[in-house]
């Protein structure tokens, strides 16, 4: 959870809008330099709450509905592939609806440039959110659709990779290159999936965050916020804090699912 709130500047390169942007960072190494300059060590754990508010409900969604999905699935006429991708889609889209509202605060939190003890509080800040703009998709919940692309999107790529690779690559009798295969696979899964759902995690923030010209709302809705984007900056643009949320969910994705796995057998044989 530290480590992802140090890399907060996936947000930040994804919302900057051109090279021209007074606010624009060059590289990830000029964002962490300029971020501790201008805002403090504190600076990089702006917006951390939320997260760690809708962490653990966050993953119980993702690896429950998973599995229930699954389980649903089995009562249709699919092929295990399939049946791994659909119910990772589903898990993907649950979790969305838990999660969107936290993040909307989160990217409002961390877009804010000012030094950690001049921003508002995570509760002041979504008190102020809620009254001005309310619960809905211009309020708590502007950005829905993006959220539900960026996570539907992951967790079907996620868990489809993972099941199906991990069914095709020989077990491994060796304990330690056992756990190896599993955590190599695991990489994969969650930088391949980083890879694929990012333009909707670019989306997502530009909705969700600060717009470029105050009062009036340029990026409204998901697919269209991505349009606008390759239009006006490029495909590059779409891709803006790939290396970051790599650097977070390809270890982050890969430890996740060993701990669900070894959990989840660990229970099974002893309850």
């Amino acid at each position: 959870m530290i480590f992802g709130q140090t890399l907060e500047g996936t947000q930040r390169f994804q919302i900057q809008r051109c090279a021209t942007d007074p606010n624009s960072y060059k590289s990830l190494g000029d964002s962490f330099r300029t971020i501790f300059r201008i805002e403090g060590l504190f600076g990089f754990y702006k917006g951390i709450l939320p997260p760690i508010l809708a962490e653990t409900p966050k993953r119980a969604v993702k690896f429950f509905t998973f599995e229930q999905y699954k389980k649903l699935l089995g009562y249709v006429s699919l092929s295990p592939a399939l049946t791994f991708a659909i119910a990772g889609l589903g898990s993907g889209l649950t979790e969305a609806i838990v999660v969107n509202p936290f993040e909307v605060v989160k990217v409002g939190l961390q877009a804010n440039r000012n030094k950690f003890t001049e921003q508002p509080s995570t509760m002041s800040y979504a008190r102020h959110i809620i009254k001005k703009e309310g619960l809905g998709l211009q309020g708590l919940n502007k950005g829905f659709t993006a959220t539900l692309g960026r996570h539907g999107v992951f967790n079907m790529v996620y868990f489809g990779f993972y099941y199906n690779v991990k069914n095709i690559v020989p077990v491994n009798k060796d304990p330690t290159l056992e756990f190896l295969r599993k955590f190599g696979i695991g990489l994969l899964s969650g930088t391949i999936a980083s890879v694929i759902n990012i333009p909707f995690d670019v989306a997502k923030s530009r909705i969700q965050g600060p717009q470029p010209v105050p009062g009036e709302i340029k990026y409204r809705t998901c697919f269209k916020t991505m349009a606008t984007v390759y239009q006006e900056e490029g495909i590059l643009a779409l891709y803006k804090g790939l290396l970051p949320k790599i650097m977070r969910l390809g270890p982050g994705g890969a430890v996740m699912l060993l701990v669900y796995e070894y959990t989840y057998s660990w229970l099974q044989e002893n309850w």
